[in-house]
């Protein structure tokens, strides 16, 4: 099998290429040095010329949140106009394409986890909303598609929550992390394992994928801080205390059973996915 990778030095291409040798899958990547998604003519001379493959897996994004409120136009041409592109190419090619996209997608209201085809879409942000309008253009243009939505994403080749703790822990010695927006992480080299495993069947819809088990992000400073050995103060506050440019869902709680009914195995226990990842930035310092 050959995948098409785009955003492949990303946080998740990375791993993603990573994880299609490990499993014995061709991949084709690309990033923006040698393919410019919001360029239709880009993309289609690129694409045509490395086909043929078996399926795209589609990465690239704008992902800076608060940033995003202050380019809208970019961050649409990015994430809606650049994704038609893509799903274009692959309605003409008749191949499948996963797009990741994204918890923001929702508002975050109530307290029951989102279900991966609830339509009742409504993101309260400019990034969640371009990510809504490429979810629509893959729907609307692939025939076979998979949908992928994840959350609090960290790993080694990008910053993250984690690596933001860490540093302020050293500098501060106490930290105050909110205690009202509820989610779930994901660890990219296990999302990645899960992401070649589905695009290798033809189960297609939409998914959420995270590591198991549900917290705050205080709850996930504080045991950030614990398993890394440091002693740091961690006060938790409500979102109001920290005003941020672009709104955030209070709930990103996302129900993952339609992976279990498609038979797919789940991202492990956030714990034990934070506890590789310190031993691999551990590692890494060396």
């Amino acid at each position: 099998m050959k995948v098409f990778i785009t955003g492949a030095r990303g946080q998740l291409g990375t791993d993603l290429m990573q994880e299609c040798e490990n499993q014995g899958v061709e991949a084709i990547g690309v990033d923006i040095q040698e393919m410019d998604i919001t360029d239709k003519a880009s993309v289609e001379k690129v694409m045509h010329e490395l086909a043929p493959f078996d399926a795209v897996i589609h990465c690239a994004a704008h992902t800076a949140v608060d940033r995003a409120e202050d380019e809208p136009e970019l961050v649409h041409r990015i994430n809606a106009t650049g994704t038609q592109n893509i799903a274009d190419i692959c309605a003409d090619l008749n191949i499948p394409m996963m797009y990741i996209s994204t918890d923001y997608v929702f508002d975050g209201e109530g307290t029951a986890p989102w279900k991966p085809d609830d339509m009742d879409r409504r993101p309260l942000n400019v990034y969640g909303h371009a990510k809504y309008e490429g979810e629509l253009a893959v729907e609307n243009t692939v025939k076979d598609y998979f949908i992928v939505r994840i959350s609090w994403v960290f790993g080694l080749h990008g910053n993250n929550f984690i690596k933001t703790m860490l540093r302020l822990g050293k500098e501060r010695g106490a930290v105050s992390v909110v205690n009202d927006q509820i989610g779930s992480p994901t660890y990219t080299p296990d999302l990645a394992r899960l992401l070649v495993d589905m695009i290798r069947t033809d189960k297609f819809g939409r998914y959420h994928a995270t590591n198991e088990g549900t917290i705050s992000w205080y709850d996930f400073a504080v045991e950030i801080f614990r398993q890394a050995g440091m002693n740091v103060k961690v006060t938790p506050v409500s979102s109001d205390a920290f005003p941020a440019k672009a709104k955030r869902p209070h709930n990103s709680r996302m129900d993952k059973s339609k992976l279990d009914e498609a038979g797919f195995k789940r991202l492990p226990a956030w714990q034990d996915a934070l506890a590789r990842y310190l031993a691999e930035l551990g590692s890494e310092a060396q």
